[in-house]
């Protein structure tokens, strides 16, 4: 079938499929699986110290009970987002629910920490096809005066997945087990799969034939360099596989940016990077997750380990900086239609990096939850002005028929923020302190968030890259005829 044709076909499709469905299903759809996506980033985390008693393992066998998830994910994003613009985003969508549905109930039923670990790899798959179609399933649904409304409510459902889920992970392990954190995920996506069916429109992309070679250059990389640094504090630095993983994954990745320059349809074109919109909002993504799950991933263990708050009391206090974005991200996707979203943006890194060089400043081994507060409060705030409008200045950046890769793309980029931030600050602490004692604990803490401060405000930085906002602005690609107008900074 000819291009024109199946894009004429699919816009029958959608139209029909319309009629049934529209811009309130697709919003109620898509918010509900990006919350089950994002949820699983971190309802982990209260659960470590019960999965280690459970399944055993040491502290890198931790990280990978979130890492493998966070990087699968990462490295497969584009390459879902690519099968969802070729073969139909609303099927690729219904196909990555299936997996991610099945690989919970897997995860559920691990008998030990390695086959955990692997059923968390597959959960990523399933996130990796299923998450970057819902921006642009949304996209295609709500009209462009109110997409930076439906943003922020798909913002919003994500800053509850964020909030509910050290929560939810500590109230199910600590009231009945840890193995519910991943059986909740069933009900909720046999219940999408019949309504997605029924209720999405179905769309294509530019049906660009997939980049197989890009794919397995970025996975090889990524994963080279999360290995070396998860392993490094275990095996020396200086240990051959260490070695191996870390140059191996760097020149992956650089074999990867040399062929997404030269391939004719590469998996991500890096002619998209010429744009300041578009490289500023990814780079300040990749650094604000970075930042924030290593955090995150030794604050949760803190206040459990060193505090000694039950799984649901550290669930609890945590939600001054999870909690938050419920409440800010839709007023901040409001102020990213009216004043643009780089100035917001920005303002929420660096309400984020300010939050995180607090809590360094106060943590010891007897801290008060009230010394505590400012810092969580203002790293929460910061996570909700950056969530809603930077979803919206990635859809912005680039053109209709481009949306699919850069919603790939900053996924990506932010899963791989998250598995990196995990296992850098991880080997901060490892290095600078351990679980020996609540004060050795501390030791490796501090030095960890200060890390995680500085790399967030750099986050901050790189947003103020970005141009501000511009009425008719375009993006300019190579080889692309322009099919509508991009609004630079909205």
């Amino acid at each position: 079938m000819s291009q024109p044709t199946a894009q004429k076909t699919a816009q029958k499709t959608a139209q029909k499929t319309a009629r049934r469905g529209g811009a309130v299903w697709a919003l109620v759809i898509t918010s509900v699986a990006g919350f089950m996506a994002a949820l699983d980033n971190l309802v982990v985390t209260t659960a470590l110290p019960s999965i280690r008693e459970d399944l055993g393992g040491a502290l890198d066998d931790l990280e990978w009970t979130v890492s493998a998830y966070t990087l699968t994910f990462a490295v497969l994003l584009m390459f879902g987002a690519a099968l969802g613009d070729r073969f139909g985003r609303r099927r690729l969508f219904l196909a990555g629910l299936t997996i991610f549905t099945g690989a919970s109930a897997a995860a559920a039923m691990a008998p030990g920490i390695d086959s955990l670990i692997a059923a968390r790899a597959v959960q990523g798959v399933g996130a990796a096809v299923m998450m970057p179609l819902t921006l642009t399933l949304l996209t295609a649904a709500v009209p462009e005066a109110r997409r930076g409304m439906a943003f922020g409510i798909w913002g919003a459902v994500n800053g509850l997945a964020v909030a509910s889920g050290p929560l939810i992970g500590g109230s199910l392990t600590e009231h009945v087990s840890w193995h519910w954190i991943f059986w909740l995920n069933v009900p909720l996506g046999l219940a999408l799969l019949p309504l997605a069916r029924l209720r999405l429109a179905e769309s294509h992309g530019t049906g660009a034939p997939l980049d197989v070679p890009g794919t397995l250059l970025a996975s090889g990389g990524l994963f080279g360099i999360v290995y070396g640094l998860v392993r490094g504090p275990a095996d020396g630095w200086s240990s051959s596989l260490v070695l191996t993983g870390l140059f191996a994954g760097a020149a992956l990745l650089v074999g990867f940016v040399i062929h997404g320059s030269r391939a004719k349809n590469p998996m991500l074109p890096m002619r998209l990077f010429r744009s300041r919109a578009f490289s500023g909002i990814n780079g300040a993504s990749l650094l604000m997750f970075l930042g924030m799950f290593g955090s995150i991933f030794l604050l949760s263990q803190y206040m459990q380990g060193v505090l000694g708050y039950s799984p649901t009391e550290a669930g609890l206090r945590m939600l001054p900086w999870t909690g938050m974005p419920m409440l800010v991200a839709p007023i901040a996707g409001i102020l990213s239609d009216r004043m643009g979203g780089r100035p917001v943006v920005a303002a929420g890194l660096f309400f984020q990096a300010a939050g995180l060089a607090y809590m360094a400043s106060v943590v010891t081994a007897h801290a008060s939850y009230g010394a505590q507060l400012p810092g969580l409060i203002s790293s929460g705030i910061g996570m909700g002005l950056y969530f809603a409008p930077a979803a919206n200045l990635v859809m912005s950046a680039v053109r209709p028929r481009e949306q699919g890769i850069a919603s790939g793309t900053n996924n990506a980029l932010r899963e791989v923020g998250g598995a990196l931030g995990i296992a850098v600050m991880s080997s901060i602490f490892s290095a600078q302190g351990g679980y020996e004692s609540a004060q050795s604990f501390v030791d490796g803490l501090r030095p960890a968030l200060v890390t995680g401060a500085a790399v967030v405000a750099l986050g901050g930085l790189a947003a103020l890259l970005i141009p501000g906002r511009r009425r008719g602005a375009r993006v300019v690609t190579e080889g692309e005829p322009a099919s509508a107008p991009v609004t630079v900074g909205s």
